[in-house]
């Protein structure tokens, strides 16, 4: 802001015009002029132009220190969120939550992208430089033509049309999004399934390959492992590998649909979690090497990261709750 307009929001104060007719005065919205006035006025409250001029001035010479320079705990907060793969945003709202009552252990996440990407001088680049989710890669979709040909070799196929509609509504837990995200020359797969209403994601290990019968034994140990309630139904995509779907159903008592060919917008949750695996399996990498214990890590990181979905919760939690009501 100019000397100028300085003056004439001092005017304005004497003269005890609005906020709002100093801001159409000098071209400014009356929030700024709320905060020209609340941070530049003398100790006794008064306006004056030249001392608010010199106050800003003083303030770009002397910027404040980023509470993440000058808070080693709220530093160690964030830094331990970021090793988990969070998200500034996540980080920043979980902390609220955290602690509601003590406001220099919460930060947002503008303060801590600048801290990453800005700050010469106690920044978090060089600590955290591998943790930030930035530049993930989704998955693009693999095979499908091929899949779309094949899809005609599925036996007694029900589709997504016939799903019934509470499944859409999120409302009713036990419902699941399933699909293979893909290694090297798609000769590596590891399965993937997500809860719809808690975002719970389960993975399968398929280290001998990923064709019907792999899937099939790795689905039906995955769903004997949940209580009846959340053992409701799997939307899978046209893929081959749920050929034996039949089987699996007989097996578990999950009903399985299949979305239409090209429309992953109709498991949507599970392509968006399939592009957060990346982060742990990247394109092009063999998927076969990863042990079951890796795929247990990884599973209990991402159930752990909050979830702006679910008000910053983590799927963990609300998933927890379901079992201890199923067992209950």
């Amino acid at each position: 802001m100019r000397l100028e307009d300085r003056v004439e929001i001092e005017i304005g104060v004497r003269n005890k015009l609005s906020l709002r007719q100093i801001g159409r005065d000098i071209g400014r919205n009356h929030t700024v002029i709320s905060y020209e006035i609340k941070h530049h006025s003398n100790v006794d409250g008064s306006y004056r132009a030249v001392s608010a001029q010199r106050r800003a001035d003083d303030a770009v010479r002397r910027p404040k220190e980023s509470k993440l320079v000058v808070n080693q705990e709220l530093r160690g907060e964030v830094i331990a969120g970021l090793q988990k793969k969070w998200s500034p945003q996540q980080i920043s709202e979980t902390l609220k939550q955290k602690y509601p009552d003590r406001p220099e252990m919460q930060v947002s996440h503008e303060t801590i992208y600048k801290a990453i990407y800005v700050l010469p001088r106690g920044g978090l680049k060089k600590e955290v430089d591998k943790a930030l989710r930035t530049g993930r890669t989704f998955r693009k979709p693999h095979g499908r033509v091929a899949k779309s040909k094949n899809a005609r070799h599925i036996p007694d196929k029900v589709g997504i049309a016939d799903r019934p509609d509470e499944v859409e509504s999120r409302k009713i837990p036990g419902h699941w999004e399933g699909d293979l995200i893909m290694g090297k020359n798609n000769k590596s797969a590891i399965g993937t399934l997500v809860e719809r209403t808690t975002r719970t994601t389960l993975l399968l290990h398929l280290p001998d390959g990923h064709g019907a019968v792999q899937v099939r034994d790795a689905m039906i140990e995955a769903m004997n492992t949940l209580p009846e309630l959340l053992k409701q139904s799997v939307t899978w995509d046209q893929g081959f590998e749920m050929r034996s779907h039949a089987e699996i159903t007989a097996a578990t008592g999950v009903a399985i649909y299949f979305a239409d060919p090209h429309s992953p917008w109709q498991r949507g949750t599970n392509e968006n979690t399939n592009g957060l695996l990346r982060q742990y399996f990247p394109k092009g990498t063999d998927l076969s090497v990863h042990s079951p214990e890796e795929l247990r890590r990884v599973t209990l990181e991402l159930n752990e990261r909050p979830r702006a979905t679910l008000g910053y919760r983590p799927p963990l939690e609300k998933f927890a709750e379901l079992i201890g009501a199923a067992t209950a």
